[in-house]
């Protein structure tokens, strides 16, 4: 709800493009540049404590945006600066919450199951905010869904402080915290399906997930309607992503993932490329569903995936990594698409998005076998799948 009032809150005080980009980069590329020590904080303290802390620092940023919408005191200059308290807090928040997933999971097994079913909860609420803040918006303006939001957090504080937790087996380190981060880095990059997929997330996120930015401007100038309209669009893709994400948990394990992952590629690229041409409204929002489907499959199947594939006393900062490819590379994104979409429009600029989505498709296409062959130890020795005996040599004279 917050996501889809703030940026019809935007496109409304400023009327441009480049600033909706522009308020998405001050707010996202703080995560890019402190998850690194996100990750590496997740890995040394306690997890659950450190998770109530962030979420109640974010309680207090929607109070005080909800405070000043409310109050008539907003401009640009306080969503610029509650952004970027905003993407500080996610530097922590966000690579804590994906590796404590795995503390909250007591049989391995079910891992895979417990991230697909997170992203479907995550989907269900993007499917009901948006239509719900376009119908408030529309009736009495962006402050309450603000105030929503705010009062919201009260609820997951509460949730996260009954959680009764066996507490996680951690080293003791006395290194400093930029030799843990390089250590992360090294490993991460060392070793070839934890590099090809970050680096593939991170070019999607680049290119690919600044689409949702612009959908105010679809919304007010393409299909002349009103913040009822964004939600429509939001809300439309958030319907495929809730399909990907109740795919995904049907799954009992890894095992041909990376066949969806191309799939999903293949969607999401020709999702963009359909909707960038498309003019009538239903269309649009069929092929926002596929790219939503699309986004989801390929976001759940990697972080599956990587999850299953990271030794446990790195997890934090592989995850602060993953979070950085999809949430640290879409700000500069963001900030691309709003400068190219004032200058040569925003339908060619989404083609040009789509265009390159497949282009980055192909190159995962190309590095899949390599994929395989370098995760399967790892599959072996987590159990994953049976190791293949090598051949006992026939002896001709027996």
């Amino acid at each position: 709800m917050q996501q889809v009032a703030l940026s019809w809150l935007i496109y409304r005080l400023t009327h441009s493009e480049f600033l909706l980009g522009l308020t998405a980069f001050t707010s996202q590329i703080p995560s890019f540049i402190a998850t690194p020590f996100g990750g590496a904080l997740a890995d040394r303290v306690n997890r659950h404590k450190l998770l109530i802390f962030t979420q109640t620092l974010a309680m207090i940023q929607a109070f005080l945006l909800a405070w000043l919408t409310l109050g008539g005191m907003i401009h640009i200059g306080w969503i610029i600066g509650l952004g970027v308290m905003m993407g500080l807090i996610n530097a922590l928040d966000m690579p804590t919450r994906q590796s404590f997933l795995i503390e909250m999971v007591e049989e391995p097994q079910h891992l895979t199951n417990a991230i697909a079913l997170n992203s479907s909860l995550m989907n269900a609420a993007r499917l009901v905010g948006p239509a719900i803040a376009g119908f408030l918006v529309a009736w009495v303006g962006e402050g309450y869904c603000f105030l929503i939001n705010a009062i919201s957090y009260i609820a997951v504080i509460i949730a996260l402080c009954a959680m009764h937790i066996k507490p996680r087996q951690q080293a003791a380190s006395k290194a400093p915290l930029l030799h843990h981060i390089r250590d992360g880095f090294s490993y991460a990059f060392g070793f070839l399906p934890i590099r090809s997929l970050i680096l593939y997330m991170a070019i999607i996120s680049l290119v690919g997930m600044p689409y949702m930015v612009l959908m105010p401007v679809f919304a007010k100038d393409i299909f002349h309607g009103n913040a009822q309209t964004l939600g429509m669009l939001m809300g439309a893709a958030g319907i495929g992503a809730l399909v990907a994400a109740l795919c995904l948990a049907n799954r009992k394990n890894v095992l041909g993932l990376s066949r969806w992952i191309l799939f999903a590629s293949g969607m999401f690229s020709l999702g963009l490329i359909g909707f960038s041409f498309s003019r009538f409204f239903p269309l649009s929002l069929l092929m926002l569903s596929v790219v939503g489907f699309g986004m989801m499959l390929q976001l759940g199947a990697i972080n599956i995936v990587l999850q299953t594939l990271v030794e446990e006393d790195k997890r934090g900062r592989v995850m602060s990594l993953f979070t950085m490819s999809f949430m640290g590379m879409a700000p500069i994104g963001c900030l691309l698409a709003g400068a190219l979409g004032e200058k040569i429009g925003v339908p060619e600029t989404l083609l040009l998005s789509g265009c390159v989505c497949l282009l980055a498709a192909f190159w995962m296409a190309w590095h899949i076998p390599k994929i395989r062959e370098a995760a399967r130890p790892v599959y072996i020795a987590k159990g994953i799948v049976d190791e293949i005996p090598a051949p006992i040599p026939v002896n001709p004279d027996e």
